[in-house]
């Protein structure tokens, strides 16, 4: 599995740790930036995320700002995504059960980072159950 990872300057510790932990795990990592500390532009991040998303080229994006709302903002102005703020496990493990969420965004000033990486560790080992929720994800289409 492969996941392309981007943040703003709020989020660039987190993106740092996270990338390593992804790799100790066995996932594809590819990341879009932000690459320092320095004060940029979310919506850059959040787009260059979800068009390797949209592409196929990653199965799924992780974006991190201050909250993570931002991020997810931005991230659903593109066609084809289905991004989610998370700040705890099981909306983790719900939104993409329900929701076939395919980018996950967080908040490092919201959550602590042991947490952010239990999140992604539920994101990315939950599947969508379709069914029920299948119909539902289609009413968003039309």
């Amino acid at each position: 599995m492969k996941v392309a990872i981007g943040c703003d300057h709020a989020g660039f510790e987190y993106k740092e740790k996270l990338k390593v932990w992804l790799v100790e795990h066995g996932y594809g990592c590819e990341d879009v930036g932000a690459f320092s500390l320095e004060s940029v532009d979310y919506p850059i991040y959040a787009k260059a995320v979800c068009h390797k998303v949209v592409s196929k080229e990653v199965d799924f994006g992780i974006l991190l700002c201050g909250t993570g709302i931002g991020m997810s903002i931005a991230a659903n102005k593109v066609k084809g995504i289905r991004a989610a703020a998370c700040s705890d496990i099981k909306s983790a493990e719900l939104t993409r059960q329900h929701n076939d969420a395919n980018v996950l965004c967080m908040g490092a000033q919201i959550i602590g980072f042991i947490t952010a990486r239990e999140i992604v560790k539920t994101f990315l080992s939950n599947s969508f159950v379709s069914g029920k929720h299948k119909v539902r994800l289609d009413m968003l289409e039309n």
